[in-house]
């Protein structure tokens, strides 16, 4: 029997910020008697909560591992400084909300890293929980340490504290995964022998079990198994058909105030667009549809057991869906009158409809609209292979204008490859344009722009990843000059605002993306210094991170620039180059020579294969949701209206459209918590 811990940490709770984020019990959660299943999983986002339980992914494992009457679930969020100190004085450990069970009582602690700046967060976890940093410390009554998210398709700098790595979607392999822990309790298996079953899991990746050795260049040599149970390499999980899979059924409904107050859909895993800096859209091909007709059975299963009157449709470009016509208009015939607000969190300039847009805004106010052209001029555009022309962001832009709006967002990046200062700098001749055509087509003076910019970082399994990352301190003078320029006409740059973040805390990104083995004394150093919430800019110290990796790396012959802003060789091995992706690493140095060339790629899913890898060995296909009929002559979506609401408040009802780049809709960025 374990018991809960919240008599302890219920008389701390008045003396922290936000204390209802510890206290659970929101609606959709539970808990399940200890007793009655043998695995028990404490599931973690290592981020403060408000960030953290939106996350759709944390959200779909958690209902997938409650419904195994085998196994339970509960979740751990990041607790912050004012807590984990009072926790610390009076011996309270790291804890779940859903049952205040201490973390360190579960068998799988499973932690889903959205981006590297959690990794600080995740040794807070683990110290709190009373868990040994080093796995090679940990026994058989500790929790495994299981990382998984995008971030985890390059675990190595956190390979020294966690046991095992899920590559890919989870749905399937945390299934897996609970069968071989039970078979392990079951026949006493000790933890080595546990790690070495749970290596022939496909998508499992266990780093104890691999040797890296260096060459005298401080390169990585080699990567070798050290057993016999692990394979060379590390193929990532896929999950095939999405509508097997209509999770959340029931979305978790926040207790306090969060990133994302709406219930969200997935319409579509996948990304075939070829954006070269965009690592969600390369990890996470083929492109696999949700039926028009799943769709609307979880978003009318999803709001009725939330009570919610926001529904986001997510995906990494939620305009792309083949059958996105078909889903707007069901959804807002069925909604129509009730209060009940429909959002794309993420869309391109070219796949932008009004039409689109006017079906989804049916029953809210608009508010404003997002695109990313990503780089200021033209050829930029064509090296990251973002095709969106000037002419067409204005026409977009000016017809968003006519009909409407008066709010437009534009997100770019700064320190793309073979950027010049003068491709920054055609960022503010593009505003100004935006500005001047909107003015003509609403037909009137007061209709606004905002640039926001963000700092490139070159990731893992990109055509990027042999790019070197441009300095900081030349980043954040290109801005200033971005600044001066937009500022040059002050009638037009008056109605354009700009936000942007320095470059320091992307630097230590990029040193946490791209880092081996040897960056694990690095974060442990900047967090025994007392590094921790790296994405909140009032906890983020670029000098704290310099001077750990100033204290733990040249005895090692490497330094910081020599991880970040030092261009790759083709044949240099890749600290993550025995985890596949499914994308073939020659097929990737294609792509980054056809960048240094500013050539374009087209778009597989509606073109001929151009032999990226990934279908053939995942063993796959690209899904296009209209091809999935499951009843000839069957509505694909409920048409039935529902009963108007007369007097309900509306909650969020404002439709928005963004376009997010390298990371999920239901994922805050770095950036965007630290505003």
């Amino acid at each position: 029997m374990v018991e809960s811990v919240f008599e302890s940490l219920e008389p701390l709770l008045p003396r922290v910020r936000k204390p209802v984020q510890y206290v659970g019990g929101e609606r959709n959660a539970g808990t399940k008697p200890w007793e009655s299943v043998p695995v028990h999983w404490a599931l973690c986002y290592p981020d403060a909560y408000e960030v953290g339980l939106p996350n759709q992914g944390l959200m779909i494992l958690y209902e997938v591992l409650n419904e195994r009457p085998d196994a339970l679930a509960e979740r751990t969020y990041a607790v912050w400084p004012d807590l984990a100190a009072l926790m610390r004085e009076h011996g309270v450990p790291q804890f779940t909300v859903d049952g205040h069970r201490p973390v360190g009582a579960f068998d799988v602690l499973g932690v889903s890293f959205a981006t590297e700046l959690g990794y600080t967060n995740l040794l807070s976890i683990l110290d709190l929980a009373g868990i040994p940093l080093r796995a090679a410390d940990r026994t058989t009554e500790h929790p495994l340490v299981l990382a998984g998210g995008h971030a985890a398709f390059n675990p190595e700098p956190v390979a020294d504290f966690v046991d095992l790595v899920a590559l890919g979607d989870g749905e399937e392999v945390v299934g897996d995964i609970t069968d071989v822990v039970k078979a392990a309790q079951t026949e006493g298996l000790d933890r080595r022998e546990t790690l070495e079953r749970l290596a022939a899991v496909p998508g499992v990746y266990v780093p104890g079990l691999y040797e890296v050795t260096y060459g005298d260049d401080g390169t990585i040599a080699a990567v070798t198994p050290t057993s016999p149970a692990a394979p060379d390499r590390v193929h990532k999980r896929t999950t095939s058909d999405l509508d097997d899979w209509p999770y959340p059924k029931k979305p978790l409904v926040p207790m306090a105030e969060t990133v994302h107050e709406r219930m969200s859909v997935e319409i579509f895993r996948g990304c075939t667009r070829g954006c070269r800096f965009c690592q969600a859209g390369m990890i996470t091909r083929p492109v696999r549809e949700r039926s028009p007709q799943g769709v609307g059975e979880m978003v009318e299963q999803g709001l009725k057991s939330s009570g919610y009157h926001e529904v986001g449709l997510l995906s990494l470009s939620s305009a792309d869906h083949s059958g996105i016509g078909e889903i707007a208009k069901g959804l807002a015939d069925r909604y129509e009158g009730t209060g009940t607000g429909l959002s794309l969190p993420s869309t391109r300039v070219d796949a932008f409809n009004v039409t689109l847009a006017e079906e989804l805004t049916r029953s809210g106010r608009r508010s404003g609209l997002t695109f990313a052209p990503e780089g200021g001029s033209e050829r930029l555009r064509k090296v990251i292979n973002k095709m969106v022309s000037e002419e067409e962001l204005i026409a977009t832009v000016s017809t968003a204008y006519e009909h409407g709006w008066r709010q437009v967002k534009l997100y770019f990046m700064c320190g793309l490859p073979t950027e010049t200062d003068e491709d920054v700098l055609q960022i503010a001749s593009m505003a100004h344009e935006v500005i001047r055509a909107g003015r003509k087509a609403a037909g009137r003076g007061d209709v606004r722009a905002t640039v926001s910019i963000g700092a490139f970082v070159p990731k893992p399994h990109t055509p990027f990843q042999w790019a070197g990352q441009t300095a900081p301190e030349v980043v954040d003078a290109r801005l200033r000059k971005l600044r001066e320029a937009i500022n040059s006409d002050r009638s037009l740059g008056r109605n354009i605002g700009l936000r942007y973040h320095d470059g320091q805390p992307s630097l230590v990104e990029g040193l946490l993306s791209r880092g081996d083995r040897r960056i694990g004394r690095v974060i442990e150093r900047a967090w025994r210094e007392g590094q921790q919430f790296d994405g909140w800019s009032e906890y983020f110290s670029f000098e704290r991170w310099v001077a750990a990796a100033a204290s733990e790396l040249p005895d090692q012959g490497v330094d910081l620039a020599w991880f970040t802003t030092r261009e790759r060789g083709e044949h240099e091995v890749l600290p993550w180059d025995h985890l596949d992706s499914g994308l073939d690493r020659g097929w990737l140095w294609d792509d980054w020579q056809d960048a240094l060339a500013a050539e374009e790629q087209d778009d597989c899913r509606w073109t001929p294969c151009f032999d990226c890898g990934v279908c053939p060995t995942m063993g796959t296909e690209i899904q296009i949701g209209p091809h999935q009929v499951i009843q000839p002559g069957r509505p694909s979506l409920p048409i039935t209206p529902v009963e108007h609401r007369t007097s309900t408040p509306v909650r969020n009802p404002a439709f928005a459209t963004t376009a997010t780049t390298a990371t999920t809709a239901t994922t805050a960025t770095a950036a965007g918590r630290a505003e």
